[in-house]
C-alpha cells in the first residue's frame, strides 16, 4: 500500500529530492502546515529571517555564491508580496531561486480572504514561470519542474504558490525521474555557421573588443573565456555583472564599461569596429545613449536567451547558445582561421588603448579637510581581505567604488544588485552567501542608506552563527542621489541627508543611528573608523573576528564623487573624468 503523507510532507521531501540543503523563510498562517514537517527533516536547514525581503535576497546570495538554486519561503498575502522585490531582482540579474509561498485555502481564492494576494498574477512579469498548486498530488512534479526551469537556459526565479488545503490534504509522494516540459527547450549548442562567421570577423577586424556580460559567469565559462582572449589577443571588458569572469590583473583586461566604467573600457567599446558580446544584453548603463553607442562597430551577439539578441542593438552575427559552448566552439573556429594563415593585426589598436589606460587611470582625490576618502577604505579592504574573499554590495556610490577599486581575480566573488539596483540587498545577500560557503570570508560593502533597509538580518546572522562582515560606507546621506543633485540640480539637496555621520563642507553631523551601538544590540561586534591612519588596523581587527558578525562604521567624506561618469541619457563619447574632462580619440573615425 502506498504511504499516505500530507502535502506539506510531500513538499519537504520534494525539496530534499531537489538537493536543497538551506531554506530562508518566515512562517505565517497559510504556510504553517509546511513548517511542522520541516522540524523532522535532517537534510534541510531552515534559517528564520526577520523580513521576507531578507529571505529572498539571502536566496539570491546563496545561489550566486554556490552556483546552486537558492530557496526562500513565505506565507500568503504580505509575506508573499514582501518577496516581490528580491524576485524582481533575481529576474533582472538571472539568479536561479525558487520561492515557495503559502496561499489561502483553494475554496477561498478570489474572495479577498484574510491575507490573500494573487501572488502568481503579481509576479508573472518577473518570474521565468510560476505555479499555483491546489492538488497535493501535483507537488513533487511542480517542485521538480520549478528547479529545472530556474537552473537551466537563462537562469531566473520561479514561484510556487501552494494553497493551505493542499498542504494539509493526504497524498502520496512520487518524485519524477525526469522533467519534460513541452515548449521549453533552451538551446545550448550554437549554430556552427554563425560561429565561423564570428571567427572570420574577428581576424578581419582591426579594433575588436570582447564585451563580456554576466552570462559568462552563469555558464561557468571563465576558463574558456581566458583561452579565447589569450588566443586572439583581444581586449576584454567585463560588465558590472561579469566582474571576476576575467582577472583584473590580466594585461588584456580594460576594466568595467558603462556609466561609471574605466575610460579605457568605455572608449574602446565606443571606438571599436567589432564587438563580440558574450552573455551581455546591451543595457542602458553600458550603452549610454543607444543611438550613439559604438557607431562604427559590427556586432557578434551570443546569448542563451534569444529574446536578448537584437533587442537593443541589432546583431550582425546572432548566436543563440550557452556561453560556455559558444566560446569553446569559437576557440576552435579561431584556431582554424590561424591555421589557414588568417590572424588579426591589433597592434595599432593596442597602442591607442594603452594610451587611454595610462592617460586616464582610475583614481580619486583625498579630501582636503582630512576626512576619510571612501575609495581608500574600499581599496584597502580589497587588498587586506584579498581576492579569495566574497564582496557583496547593494546599489549606489559604494557599489561603484567596490566595482572599481577592488581587484577581482576569481569568478563569483562579486555579488551585487545590478539590473534592479535594490537598496538593502547587501546584508541579506551576504548572509546567504556565507550560509552557502561558510569557509569563505564574506564582506558586505554597504551604504548607510542601504544598510538601514535590511540591517535587521544581522540578528539572523548572530543567532544562526553566520559571521559576515559589514563595511558601512557612512557619508550621512543617500550618496549617489546627492551626487546627482550636486551635478544636475544646483546643489539643492532635497531629502538626501540621513542625519548620519558624514563629514564635509565644514560640518560634522550627529550620528543617528549609532551603527556601533546598533551592531552590539544585534549581537555583533561594532567598530568605528574615522581616519585614514586607522583603516588598515580596523579592517585587520575585523578580519580576526570569526565567531560572530562584525560591523564597521567607516565615517567618510560626504562630498566624494564616483568618477568617471557618463551622465544619464548622454553618449559615451561624453564620459567625464571629473566634471568636464573627456578623453581624446587619436585614431580614424
Amino acid at each position: 500500500m502506498t504511504e499516505q503523507i500530507t502535502g506539506a510532507q510531500s513538499l519537504v521531501r520534494s525539496l530534499e529530492a531537489a538537493g536543497v540543503d538551506t531554506v530562508f523563510g518566515i512562517p505565517g498562517g497559510a504556510i504553517l502546515p509546511l513548517y511542522d514537517p520541516l522540524m523532522d527533516s535532517s537534510r534541510l536547514r531552515h534559517i528564520l529571517v526577520r523580513h521576507e525581503q531578507g529571505a529572498g535576497h539571502a536566496a539570491e546570495g546563496y545561489a550566486t555564491a554556490t552556483g546552486r538554486v537558492g530557496v526562500c519561503m513565505a506565507t500568503s498575502g504580505p509575506g508573499a508580496t514582501n518577496l516581490v522585490t528580491p524576485i524582481a531582482d533575481a529576474y533582472m540579474d538571472s539568479v536561479p531561486i525558487v520561492a515557495v509561498t503559502g496561499q489561502v485555502p483553494s475554496a477561498s481564492i478570489g474572495t479577498d480572504a484574510f491575507q490573500e494576494a494573487d501572488i502568481r498574477g503579481i509576479t508573472m512579469p518577473i518570474t521565468k514561470h510560476n505555479y499555483l498548486v491546489t492538488d497535493p498530488a501535483e507537488i513533487p512534479r511542480t517542485i521538480a519542474e520549478a528547479f529545472h526551469i530556474a537552473s537551466t537556459g537563462r537562469p531566473g526565479p520561479v514561484l510556487v504558490d501552494v494553497s493551505k488545503d493542499a498542504l494539509q490534504a493526504a497524498t502520496s509522494f512520487d518524485w519524477p525521474t525526469s522533467v519534460d516540459l513541452r515548449g521549453y527547450r533552451p538551446v545550448a549548442r550554437p549554430h556552427a555557421k554563425q560561429v565561423r562567421e564570428a571567427a572570420r570577423l574577428i581576424v578581419e577586424s582591426r579594433r575588436p573588443v570582447l564585451y563580456v556580460g554576466g552570462g559568462v559567469l552563469k555558464s561557468r565559462a571563465w576558463a574558456e573565456l581566458r583561452t579565447l582572449a589569450e588566443l586572439t589577443g583581444l581586449p576584454v571588458v567585463t560588465t558590472l555583472m561579469a566582474r571576476g569572469a576575467f582577472p583584473d590583473s590580466h594585461r588584456q583586461h580594460l576594466g568595467m564599461p558603462g556609466m561609471h566604467g574605466t575610460v579605457g573600457a568605455v572608449t574602446a567599446l565606443q571606438k571599436a569596429d567589432l564587438l563580440i558580446s558574450l552573455g551581455a544584453r546591451f543595457d542602458d548603463r553600458v550603452t549610454g545613449k543607444l543611438s550613439s553607442f559604438a557607431p562604427g562597430a559590427k556586432v557578434v551577439h551570443a546569448d542563451i536567451d534569444p529574446a536578448e539578441i537584437s533587442k537593443n542593438r541589432v546583431a550582425d552575427v546572432p548566436i543563440v547558445g550557452d556561453c560556455r559552448e559558444v566560446i569553446a566552439d569559437l576557440v576552435v573556429a579561431i584556431q582554424a582561421e590561424h591555421h589557414a594563415g588568417r590572424t588579426g593585426d591589433y597592434e595599432a589598436w593596442w597602442s591607442q588603448i594603452d594610451l587611454w589606460r595610462t592617460t586616464y587611470p582610475l583614481g580619486y582625490e583625498r579630501p582636503s579637510d582630512g576626512s576619510l576618502a571612501p575609495q581608500y577604505v574600499i581599496e584597502r579592504l580589497g587588498k587586506i581581505a584579498g581576492p579569495e574573499a566574497l564582496y557583496v554590495a547593494g546599489v549606489g556610490q559604494h557599489q561603484m567604488w567596490a566595482a572599481q577599486f577592488i581587484s577581482y581575480e576569481n569568478p563569483n566573488t562579486w555579488l551585487n544588485s545590478g539590473g534592479l539596483g535594490t537598496m538593502g540587498y547587501a546584508v541579506p545577500a551576504a548572509m546567504g552567501a556565507k550560509a552557502g560557503r561558510p569557509e569563505a570570508t564574506v564582506w558586505a560593502i554597504d551604504g548607510d542608506g542601504c544598510f538601514q533597509m535590511t540591517n535587521q538580518e544581522l540578528a539572523t546572522c548572530a543567532i544562526n552563527d553566520i559571521p559576515i562582515k559589514v563595511a558601512i560606507i557612512n557619508n550621512g546621506s543617500l550618496g549617489m542621489v546627492r551626487q546627482w543633485q550636486t551635478l544636475f540640480y544646483n546643489q539643492r539637496y532635497s531629502n538626501t541627508d540621513l542625519g548620519g555621520a558624514g563629514r564635509g563642507a565644514g560640518r560634522t553631523v550627529e550620528r543617528i543611528p549609532d551603527f556601533v551601538k546598533l551592531a552590539e544590540a544585534y549581537g555583533c561586534i561594532g567598530l568605528r573608523c574615522e581616519t585614514a591612519e586607522d583603516v588598515d588596523a580596523t579592517i585587520e581587527k575585523a578580519m580576526e573576528i570569526n565567531d560572530r558578525p562584525v560591523v564597521v562604521d567607516f565615517t567618510v567624506h560626504q562630498d566624494a564623487m564616483v568618477w568617471p561618469m557618463v551622465p544619464a541619457g548622454t553618449s559615451n563619447d561624453e564620459i567625464q573624468i571629473a566634471r568636464d574632462m573627456a578623453p581624446r580619440w587619436d585614431g580614424d573615425e
